[in-house]
Order: structure tokens, then C-alpha cells, then sequence
């Protein structure tokens, strides 16, 4: 396991920097960053604007792309303190990336958290008695889910918390944006908890329909399992049979898709997070590449890219625990 571990991770810089190479380019050729830096710098002078393309490593010509990336490299390893400042405000990139990113991991953590574990418990609900009716439900209802879109289910919680429950009861029962009110200041956990239920039930109603079907389908393949049949020959009774043999195997692939999830969550919550106006990574992103603030989306490319890499990681040492059999080695 350990040499499987190190021989992943060696493999994950070359991976790394490929990809962040090829994202380079193409934000190269897809923006102008020195167009944007004039914009919101009228007065700039061409000293400045030198300045600004030496600092970026915004060199000219085929060859320019390949020294701009290593310098930007090299200043993004060395650490926060050599990475170039925004262009809008001419602010420390590293903590609003920070904060950006612990706002993303919370609603993140949640949303997975209450869409895995419905989710999971409605697929061996649906599992236990297939073709009856609560199975029957439980499809319906997963098959919606997975139907309606993100910004649809953002718009239908806003209008019915926030402006129908406001026409009915004279106040809104959930806040509709931010994560906690204009002017507040501190920690407060049950603000902010108020603050994470729409756009975590948002994120979580297709994670619980996802994780329905795939739990139903697996733990129907591992009941009509052979071994499954020796087991319950053996007098072993069904709820410890369900739960000692049928579940381990089942969760299996449920489990190596959850942690690849987890990792395509950090940048995947684009659209929830500015409806709601969130201010997480999607949201970061989305005015970053707004500004054309080339500073701001280089880091947050690096942050997006590593966490895949780590949660494949994670998952398959997850997956070959589950299972003694899968040697990664």
C-alpha cells in the first residue's frame, strides 16, 4: 500500500504540472491580461505595464508560453508571498483564495454529508423490497432529481423560502444569499447554519439521487450474489446478513465514486454558489475570470487540480480497504 501511495504521488507532479501547463496556455490564448490590467489601471504608464507583464511572465512569441508558465511556477512554489497581486484592488491573492476555499470545503462537507447519507439509506430502503412500492418511489423521486437542474432547484428554494413564505407568514424562513448578514462581524455557528441550508439541499437533492440509484443497483447485484445464498443457507438471519456481508460489498463502488466527487466538488459548485452569491471557489472563479484577473485564476486552477488528484488517491485506498482482495501494489 505504501509503495502504491509514494508511486501515486510521484506521478501526481508531472500530471500536475502538465495540466496547469496546458490550462496556462489556454487562458493565454482564450483572455488578455494585459488588456484587463490596462482596463482597470486607465493610467497606467508603459513602465507599469511592463512591470506588470515581467511579474506575470506575460512574455511574447511560442517560446514566451513556456518561460511565462516556469516563472509563474516558480513564484507559485516559493509561496503566497512571491505570488503577483490581483489586478483588481492589487490585492494578496492568497487569503481570498483561502477564504474562498474554507467556504467552498464547508458547504462542500454538508451537502455531501446530508446527499451520501439519504441518499445511501434510500437505496437500501428501495434495495430490501425491489418492485414494491416504496422502490417504485424512491426511483421516482431520484429520477426527478437527477432531472431538475442546479440553478432550477436554487430558484425554486429562493422563490418558495424566501419571497411566497414572506407573502404568507410576513417573514422569510431561510436566507437566500450570502453566508451571514450584511455588516455582521464574529462567528456565530447557528447563523451561520441558517445561512448553509438552502444552498446545501441545492447541492445535496442530486447527490441523494445519485447515490440512491447507484446504492439500489449495488446492493440488488451483491443480494443475488451466490455467497449471499450461502449465507442465509447457513441460518444466518437477513438483517445481518443485510448488514455484516451485503453492505461492505455494496459500498464498495459507492464509496470510490463518493471521494471522486468530493474532489470535483471543490470547483463543481460554480452555478450554486453565485446564484446564492456564496462566495466560494465557484463564485472566486466567476470574478476572477469576470476581471480577467489572471493572478486570481492561475491559483485557483493549482487548488482545483490537486484536489482531484488527492481524492483519487483517497479513493482508491479506500476502496482496496474495503476489500482485502484488490492488491494496489
Amino acid at each position: 500500500m505504501l509503495r502504491f501511495v509514494l508511486r501515486r504521488a510521484l506521478w501526481a507532479l508531472p500530471t500536475l504540472v502538465v495540466i496547469t501547463f496546458l490550462v496556462y496556455v489556454a487562458m493565454r490564448l482564450g483572455s488578455n491580461p494585459v488588456y484587463a490590467f490596462t482596463k482597470a489601471n486607465a493610467r497606467a504608464t508603459a513602465k507599469q505595464i511592463k512591470q506588470f507583464k515581467d511579474i506575470n511572465g506575460l512574455y511574447s512569441g511560442p517560446s514566451g508560453y513556456v518561460r511565462g508558465y516556469f516563472k509563474w511556477l516558480w513564484g507559485f512554489v516559493q509561496g503566497p508571498n512571491h505570488w503577483a497581486r490581483s489586478i483588481a484592488g492589487k490585492q494578496d491573492v492568497y487569503p481570498l483564495l483561502k477564504h474562498a476555499l474554507a467556504n467552498t470545503l464547508v458547504l462542500g462537507a454538508c451537502a455531501s454529508l446530508v446527499g451520501i447519507t439519504v441518499g445511501n439509506t434510500l437505496g437500501v430502503i428501495a434495495a430490501r423490497r425491489p418492485g414494491r412500492a416504496r422502490d417504485t418511489t424512491v426511483n421516482t423521486a431520484a429520477l426527478i432529481g437527477l432531472s431538475v437542474p442546479p440553478f432550477v432547484s436554487a430558484i425554486c428554494l429562493q422563490m418558495f423560502f424566501a419571497v411566497y413564505w414572506q407573502k404568507w407568514f410576513g417573514h422569510s424562513l431561510f436566507p437566500v444569499s450570502g453566508i451571514y448578514p450584511p455588516g455582521h462581524q464574529g462567528f456565530d455557528l447557528i447563523l451561520r447554519a441558517k445561512y448553509l441550508v438552502l444552498p446545501v439541499f441545492c447541492v445535496a437533492i442530486q447527490t441523494m439521487a445519485i447515490y440512491a440509484r447507484y446504492m439500489r443497483a449495488s446492493l440488488l447485484e451483491v443480494l443475488g450474489s451466490e455467497y449471499m445464498r450461502t449465507a442465509r443457507s447457513k441460518g444466518i438471519s437477513e438483517s445481518r446478513v443485510l448488514v455484516r456481508h451485503a453492505l461492505r460489498n455494496a459500498l464498495i463502488p459507492v464509496t470510490t465514486l463518493a471521494f471522486l466527487e468530493l474532489g470535483a466538488l471543490v470547483g463543481g459548485l460554480i452555478i450554486t454558489e453565485r446564484l446564492f452569491q456564496y462566495p466560494g471557489m465557484g463564485d472566486f472563479f466567476l470574478t476572477a475570470y469576470g476581471d480577467g484577473d489572471f493572478p486570481k485564476m492561475m491559483p485557483w486552477l493549482v487548488v482545483i487540480v490537486l484536489s482531484v488528484i488527492l481524492f483519487n488517491l483517497i479513493a482508491d485506498i479506500m476502496y482496496a480497504s474495503l476489500d482485502p482482495r484488490i492488491r494496489l501494489d
